[in-house]
């Protein structure tokens, strides 16, 4: 049975499965925390799963509740995998550290012809998000009263950069990186390794 908690992040799952490339045999989560996304790339047919988070506590409710994916309690800018894969995917992470130095990580995991997707959050702007924030408001309102809210348990850090901020940075570091913006305070970083 498919996990049905809700919350900001679990709700964009499924613009990271839409970008799953249809030969990916080999797909990592990084800062997977309880796995969930893992468990849906690998629900989703991807047969090699990997779940990468630096918190131990995390790691081990992922091992908990089963489900295929494998999960190392690591940090993903210094662990060693053994391969690249064919989709690299983080939810909510890239913000806890530098921006720049994580997209280039990521992109060194991205098998040739691999995708890299990214979705992540912005500082506040103002007024440039008010809109953006105003629909955020609501579509917040409407999908907790509808899903309630589940709060996860891992750490919690504000972005430093603007989703502006974050696009220039994006683009620098791969080129032909797609962006899109999301009403529920996210965006989309999506980059198809040549």
């Amino acid at each position: 049975m498919p996990d049905q908690r809700w919350n900001h992040n679990v709700h964009y799952h499924r613009a990271v499965l839409n970008e799953l490339p249809p030969h990916a045999r080999r797909a990592l989560d990084v800062g997977c925390g309880e796995g969930i996304l893992a468990r849906d790339l690998a629900t989703a047919g991807v047969p090699h799963v990997v779940g990468i988070d630096r918190d131990a506590n995390q790691i081990a409710l992922a091992r908990s509740a089963g489900g295929g994916p494998q999960y190392v309690h690591a940090d993903y800018l210094a662990h060693d995998f053994d391969e690249p894969f064919d989709l690299v995917a983080t939810i909510a992470t890239l913000h806890h550290g530098d921006v720049a130095t994580g997209l280039r990580r990521l992109k060194q995991l991205v098998n040739p012809g691999g995708r890299l997707v990214v979705v992540g959050l912005g500082a506040r702007q103002w007024p440039a998000d008010l809109p953006w924030d105003a629909v955020g408001f609501f579509a917040h309102r409407y999908y907790r009263l509808r899903r309630g809210y589940w709060q996860h348990g891992a750490p919690i850090v504000d972005p430093s950069l603007t989703n502006r901020q974050t696009v220039a940075v994006a683009r620098r570091e791969l080129p032909g990186v797609r962006f899109r913006r999301f009403v529920l305070f996210r965006h989309l970083l999506v980059w198809d390794a040549p």
